[in-house]
């Protein structure tokens, strides 16, 4: 009755994926350029590099931090994270040998509490990933307060967040790079994607040279990597930097013109169904719901049971059995997870909402049409089950 996720597609990105399989040329190509223009000038960044997912874009986004020429990150570095977040948030700094400083998160709005943050920061403390979740963007304002006059890199994962918005900035262009995804379950899917923008020169040309293999056939001539030669056929295979291949397909790329063209509606969907939700669940004793900061973009609809896990999983189980498809918020404390015996990490405090939402959360889905008759069944069935 309720999914996760519902396409966005029409017959126009259809008829986009028919161009480009007509064209012959499947691997990234015209149309991801085209594209990551656009996706720069919408969210009013300088430059913008697509890869294949928005866990592909935060690698990307970590590995160019160390590459540049001066304030590179170096292993060891610590770098500040919400306890809450999706497991790519945290891999590629860990597999770039950073230290993460787990901080608790705020259990009104699910982001960064940010004065946990203030008693985090160290003298090691060279970098923040800040996360704005489920649509919501954080108060960068205070944190930029925070850390000010601190030799302290801000990157910024809006992988849940396009289109969210502070004081009319878009979330994702408040750190020094921000990330996106554009997977099915996201506010414009093209298959599988990411994107990273920065109004960086120098981080953007790193990222095109690490998005292909670390070499230089991308880079415009004139580049803040290396010197070229001039010579096409050499340039072809030479490897400057330690790469990978994320690159996406030219389908993705042209899926995402299509995509982006519709996203101010689809927001303004998403933002509809979040004034009903508000009403609705606002009323409802015995639970807590997202406090929203600037205009979130409504990933999902965040719900905490105050009367705590079993109850939670009591309803979990009643809406799933309503076809009312729900999940953990997000990936809940992420300290709680095995993986994290393989980081070298520290705790800040306690992660006591950390613990809340793991135990006592779920969220279910938003979309860009209307759900006014689905979000009331849902409060009725969780109303008959508190």
């Amino acid at each position: 009755m309720l999914p996760l996720a519902t396409t966005t597609w029409d017959e126009k990105e259809y008829q986009a994926l028919q161009t480009v399989i007509d064209s012959g040329m499947f691997s990234m190509g015209k149309y991801v350029q085209a594209f990551e223009q656009d996706f720069a000038n919408f969210v009013g960044s300088k430059y913008c590099v697509m890869s294949n997912s928005g866990s592909s874009a935060n690698l990307l986004a970590v590995a160019a931090m160390f590459y540049r020429q001066k304030n590179a990150l170096k292993p060891g570095d610590e770098v500040i994270v919400p306890a809450v977040s999706w497991s790519t948030t945290y891999y590629p700094l860990h597999q770039y040998g950073l230290k993460l400083k787990f901080v608790d998160i705020d259990k009104e709005t699910l982001n960064l509490d940010l004065s946990q943050v203030e008693a985090a920061i160290s003298e090691k403390t060279r970098a923040i990933f800040a996360v704005n979740l489920l649509g919501n963007p954080i108060d960068y304002n205070k944190l930029n307060e925070i850390i000010t006059d601190k030799n302290i890199v801000l990157l910024e994962d809006n992988c849940e967040s396009l289109g969210a918005t502070l004081d009319g900035k878009q979330a994702g262009t408040f750190g020094l790079i921000g990330t996106y995804s554009s997977f099915f379950s996201h506010h414009i899917s093209t298959m599988e994607g990411g994107l990273s923008v920065t109004n960086d020169e120098e981080l953007y040309h790193i990222m095109l040279s690490i998005r292909a293999h670390g070499w230089t056939r991308n880079l415009p001539e004139d580049n803040k990597v290396c010197i070229k030669t001039g010579n096409p056929f050499e340039e072809s295979f030479r490897f400057v930097l330690p790469g990978y291949n994320l690159r996406p397909l030219d389908m993705s790329g042209a899926l995402g013109i299509e995509q982006l063209a519709k996203l101010p509606s689809i927001i303004a969907g998403r933002q509809a169904n979040a004034v009903i939700f508000q009403n609705i669940f606002s009323t409802i004793d015995g639970i807590q719901i997202q406090k929203e900061t600037g205009k979130s973009s409504w990933f999902g609809f965040a719900l905490i049971i105050d009367a705590g896990k079993t109850k939670r999983d009591e309803i979990v189980k009643i809406l799933t059995e309503n076809g009312i498809d729900c999940r953990p918020i997000v990936a809940g404390n992420f300290v709680r997870n095995d993986v994290v015996k393989y980081f070298d990490y520290e705790v800040q405090g306690e992660l006591v909402n950390s613990d809340t939402i793991t135990d006592c959360g779920l969220f279910i889905g938003n979309h860009h049409y209307n759900i006014e008759s689905e979000l009331q069944t849902v409060a009725e069935l969780i109303k008959a089950t508190l």
